[in-house]
């Protein structure tokens, strides 16, 4: 949602960064194209005034202009205006008596059930939290029915549905079920409309009314822009509302809304929602949002992603396995599965560092997003053997695992070379042995990552991965021979 406004505050501030002296007429020069790029973004007019202020008056202090590196001062004052525009992450407030009620509002359309499904979830397997599923909405056909589904599917508690009942005798009997039954929290997803109207407002106080919610989130769709911040204020004045969920975050549209919403509406966002499915709901952070604009990557994310889906016996078995110089088909099989596990490559990518260019390249030469997928069908088509001992596979095993798998014998031969190429690195690594490599490979822990501060890789032994700014050429699912380029930005370097 924010490439667009990455991409242009990306070329302002690095006009910057390549000067060494700046005048004060070169900082108001930049902070004009920022101002534009803001606009184009759908950035509310108030908040861009604001923000453009802030950061001129900062920026042409006599400390910025006079110091050894003016433009990175520049982008550091737009980061922090970015960050306070965004405003402070709160996570949902839990502290208050069990059953902890949760009220969900919005229009018809914003997602408001399946958000509803996601935050449960999220409670559940973050917090560790028990949490009943309540829908209030008797007047969208099968809306109830829905939410059933979406809890029975994920194992989350569901109210059973009365057919007849009246929304606030539902957000009643909810409470009690949840007092009755231990639950932690009770989400009650209300009845939206099409458009606001009294009829919708007094329903929602009528509920709020009855069940006095510790939070009352209004789920509100990226996608429209400006009204989205024009339903929450609405929202805000008649309803009252703790916070914001914004839906469909990973879409294309442009991110004005979320930028705006916090100093319009005096409301904080406290849940995004990056994906179609139900596990695709995050914890809005705005400082990882202003690192991602100014293409500053998201590393935090990306480790806390990577710790969610690799188990860590499966981890120490591989380092097992690597130590001694092992790997086989198998092994490249359960890192294929690894990599789908946490999303499509673009996503990843837009984590790192300086991945901006590499993006783009990636879409100009119109990479497969079927690759990875392809693969592991290539080495599902070969026998538990053949995945052991891939010096087994010759010309006629080849055209039956093409056959098997649906794609050509040089697909098959592709393969095969990454993985070579994989092997005959790690069966160097493995001979280097603990002290070389294994034995002081820095551990990278979240909590150090958020404070700003790598590990330093550059140090690493000739032949390791990353060592000198470059992956192996045979890591799967990229470039012409399945490599990332040599200059691939985010390691052998220190932050």
């Amino acid at each position: 949602m924010f490439e667009g406004l990455s991409d242009r505050l990306g070329g302002v501030l690095d006009k910057l960064r390549k000067r060494g002296a700046l005048k004060e007429s070169d900082v108001k020069e930049a902070m004009r194209e920022v101002r534009v790029a803001l606009l184009e973004a759908d950035v509310a007019l108030p908040v861009v005034k604001t923000f453009i202020t802030n950061a001129t008056e900062r920026a042409v202090g006599q400390d910025v202009l006079r110091s050894v590196t003016p433009g990175q001062m520049v982008v550091k004052i737009v980061h922090d205006e970015l960050k306070n525009m965004l405003g402070e992450g709160e996570d949902i407030n839990l502290a208050s008596t069990p059953p902890v009620p949760i009220l969900m509002v919005g229009l018809q359309g914003s997602g408001k059930t399946t958000s509803s499904a996601k935050i449960a979830l999220h409670l559940t397997k973050k917090r560790n939290k028990k949490v009943l599923l309540a829908s209030l909405d008797i007047y969208r056909p099968a809306a109830q029915q829905q939410l059933k589904v979406l809890a029975d599917d994920n194992g989350l508690g569901v109210l059973p549905i009365v057919l007849g009942e009246k929304p606030v005798s539902i957000a009643k009997r909810a409470m009690d079920t949840g007092r009755k039954e231990g639950y932690d929290a009770v989400i009650l997803d209300t009845a939206g409309r099409l458009h606001i109207d009294m009829e919708l407002m007094s329903e929602v106080a009528q509920v709020r009314d009855a069940v006095n919610p510790v939070e009352t989130l209004l789920v509100t769709d990226a996608m429209t822009g400006q009204d989205s911040v024009n339903v929450a204020k609405e929202f805000a004045e008649k309803v009252g509302i703790t916070g914001i969920v914004l839906t469909r975050v990973d879409g294309d549209a442009r991110g004005g809304a979320a930028l705006s919403m916090r100093q319009i509406t005096g409301c904080p966002i406290k849940m995004i929602g990056v994906g179609e499915k139900i596990d695709e709901m995050e914890a809005f952070h705005p400082d990882r949002i202003a690192n991602r604009i100014l293409g500053m990557g998201d590393v935090v994310s990306l480790v806390e992603k990577a710790a969610e889906t690799i188990k860590a016996e499966d981890a120490e078995k591989m380092a097992k396995k690597l130590r001694k110089g092992q790997f086989d088909l198998n092994d490249l099989l359960a890192q294929l599965k690894q990599l789908q596990k946490m999303g499509d490559l673009s996503g990843i990518m837009g984590m790192l560092p300086g991945m901006g260019a590499l993006k783009k390249q990636m879409s100009q030469t119109k990479l497969d997003p079927k690759l990875l997928t392809h693969q592991e069908a290539i080495i599902l088509s070969m026998t538990p053997k053949e995945r052991e001992n891939p010096a087994l596979i010759k010309a006629s095993r080849k055209k039956r695992i093409a056959a098997g798998c649906g794609l050509s014998v040089q697909d098959v031969n592709k393969l095969l070379k990454q993985y070579q190429t994989m092997s005959t690195m790690i069966k160097k690594m493995g001979k280097m042995g603990k002290k070389g490599l294994f034995g002081g490979m820095p551990k990278i822990d979240p909590a150090m990552l958020e404070g700003g501060d790598m590990p330093d890789l550059g140090n690493l032994p000739k032949g390791f991965p990353g060592a000198g700014g470059g992956l192996p050429p045979g890591l799967p699912g990229l470039g012409g021979g399945g490599g990332l380029p040599p200059g691939f930005p985010g390691f052998g370097k220190k932050k």
